[in-house]
């Protein structure tokens, strides 16, 4: 097998990029995935038991899946044939099967390394299926994206994922310092500079690499860059953020939980991060008016008043100014009292509806335009609540067949407290009069 870490302009004398010449070349140099790659991590196991099977890697970009597949192959001593799911369809893929038959009948197995998987469709992943029972190859597939929504259930089940997590400043830092003894020069940057740089690789060894790279080369004699000057030198990197992918999911969810625990500064931060990478403003309006409803109801109902009022002002002012009502939306939902009383209170009101059918109202309290319908008994007995002390008849409006049921529970938070009040005083009232 050839050198794995061999780059294609190697023999010609073509210059390797910095990632390509500090690629480990022993697990134990890999930095920031000591729970797959550490004395005790999940990936040592497997190498220790020479029967690693196929794998998933889950992970952001820059943490080291490829690296670690090479590793996987060299360490198991495996043929490495690596192929991206972005370039390669099912001629490629039956081409691969193929030439991995003919190594296994030669004794020798094949690890297929296939980057971006989550890129091949349904029918082309079931395609690995036959070759991984029958161990013609060992998969290890790579993926961005969450494994649970963009793979098969059934090449899931004959894998195991292996979650690979965004460098930390820790980790990108070590990477920086092999990179100057490689080099044999410091890093033009002083220090709060090279935060800045950790910062710009947003958990990405590699685009750290690369960041370097550029500073190295914009650099004149003797010159060390403040955090203004690395901003002149390098562009900084977009955020990790697909607004049609997990990313998306993620940041909303974080959004949302900010707001139900009443933390304004979180919430506003993970607003913040949509806003910077290009989320749209009136998808985050629609959702914070369903945060008002759900997760504050009538403890504040000026929640529900204060978003779509929000929503509109975004539509008046547009992009940047009214971005500014929805933050401030925001900050009204997180610092509001927290009710999900009307939330629950609904879904048993339509589970009660779902289980129980076409049950009749009392008759008491229909109306009865027709003779034959009065002489049904419609209508007979109502009692007009506007009629009755404190505006209050307490007649039963349950369907006789189900009884009256309590579904609605109002908390002892913001306006529902003063709702609380009137129930109980209504329920006295009913006591008192039945």
């Amino acid at each position: 097998m050839s050198d794995l870490f061999a780059s294609a302009g190697l023999e010609s004398g073509a210059p390797r990029p910095l990632a390509d010449r500090l690629r480990p070349s022993v697990l134990g140099e890999v930095e920031g995935q000591e729970h797959l790659t550490g004395a005790d991590g999940a990936l040592t196991r497997l190498i220790a038991s020479d029967s690693p099977g196929s794998l998933i890697f889950w992970g952001p970009p820059g943490t080291g899946k490829t690296t670690v597949a090479r590793l996987l192959a060299r360490q198991t001593k495996l043929a490495f044939v690596q192929i991206s799911a972005i370039f390669s369809g099912v001629a490629d893929l039956k081409k691969v099967f193929e030439q991995a038959r003919g190594r296994r009948a030669l004794g020798q197995g094949t690890l297929l390394f296939v980057d971006e998987i989550h890129r091949f469709n349904r029918a082309q992943q079931d395609s690995f299926l036959p070759v991984m029972e029958d161990g013609t190859v060992t998969l290890i597939g790579a993926t961005t994206e969450n494994p649970s929504f963009e793979l098969n259930a059934a090449l899931l089940s004959r894998a195991r994922v292996m979650t690979f997590r965004a460098l930390d400043e820790a980790a990108l830092n070590r990477l920086l310092e092999r990179a100057e003894r490689v080099e044999g020069k410091p890093l033009p940057l002083d220090d709060g500079a090279r935060a800045a740089l950790t910062r710009m690789a947003d958990g990405d060894g590699r685009a750290a690499l690369t960041l370097a790279e550029e500073i190295w080369r914009a650099a004149r004699e003797g010159e060390i860059f403040d955090t203004a000057g690395l901003a002149n030198a390098v562009q900084r990197r977009a955020p990790i953020y697909d607004k049609a992918q997990e990313g998306h999911y993620n940041l909303i969810s974080a959004l949302h939980k900010c707001v139900r625990g009443s933390d304004p500064d979180a919430a506003l931060y993970y607003l913040a991060r949509m806003l910077e990478a290009g989320e749209d403003p009136l998808f985050l309006a629609r959702r914070i008016v369903r945060m008002a409803v759900e997760d504050i109801g009538l403890a504040d109902p000026q929640a529900l008043v204060v978003c779509n009022a929000a929503k509109d002002a975004y539509d008046f002012l547009g992009s940047p100014e009214g971005e500014l009502a929805i933050a401030q939306a925001v900050l009204y939902l997180a610092t509001a009292p927290k009710s999900n009383a009307a939330y629950t209170a609904y879904k048993e009101a339509r589970r009660l509806a779902r289980e129980h059918g076409s049950l009749m109202p009392p008759k008491v309290i229909l109306n009865a335009p027709t003779k034959l319908m009065k002489g049904e008994g419609y209508g007979a007995g109502y009692a007009y609540d506007h009629d009755e002390p404190d505006a209050f008849s307490g007649q039963d409006y349950w369907p006789p067949a189900l009884g009256r049921q309590k579904i609605y529970e109002p908390v002892e938070r913001g306006f529902e407290r003063d709702i609380r009040k009137r129930l109980e005083f209504w329920e006295r009232l009913r006591r008192e009069r039945g």
